[in-house]
């Protein structure tokens, strides 16, 4: 048997968007028994929905949008698209410490364009904890459905050194996720 990701990289030509399980278990470090996300999110060139653990099924209520001002989340945004259109509430949240008129300008916009395409959303800044655990708990508080965000704004190694909120958002397998590099 081959690598699964690397099976699941070459599939990806011919998927619109590619659907895993949150990666747990014991084959978690096994790369012939399990996939690496991170290399699958980084190489297929198509968004990866990472189903929750435990989910018995799925529904697309409230989605939560964690917006940072990259080419990633940008992406994910418009890869997300038929799912943020079938939403009943749509929320835009950034991690942000001290927010000045730039965070909110980037957050008005991107509430705009949501709106441009027919989709009603609220924007909210969330004081800094770890970007992802923030996330994660508001999704959370929200009871949000999906999680949508761009995927490795910075190095893989950085995050595996120092974290961040892709890594905390894989971890959080009890989240439907939708990301896009």
């Amino acid at each position: 048997m081959g690598n699964p990701t690397r099976s699941l990289i070459e599939s990806a030509r011919l998927a619109d968007v590619i659907v895993t399980a949150s990666p747990e278990g014991a084959s978690f470090d096994d790369a012939y028994r399990s996939t690496d996300l991170g290399n699958l999110i980084l190489q297929a060139g198509r968004p990866a929905f990472v189903a929750a653990t435990n989910q018995e099924n799925f529904r697309i209520n409230k989605v939560l949008v964690g917006w940072k001002d990259t080419r990633e989340a940008r992406r994910a945004v418009l890869d997300a698209m038929p799912f943020l259109r079938m939403a009943q509430e749509v929320g835009v949240i950034t991690i942000d410490d001290g927010p000045t008129d730039q965070t909110w300008n980037g957050l008005d916009d991107v509430v705009a364009f949501l709106d441009m395409h027919g989709v009603e959303a609220k924007a909210e800044v969330f004081p800094e904890k770890s970007n992802g655990r923030t996330i994660a708990d508001v999704a959370g508080a929200m009871n949000a459905d999906l999680v949508i965000s761009g995927a490795y704004g910075h190095s893989r190694f950085r995050e595996w050194i120092f974290g961040g909120a892709t890594r905390s958002l894989l971890e959080a397998d009890r989240l439907n996720g939708l990301m896009s590099n």
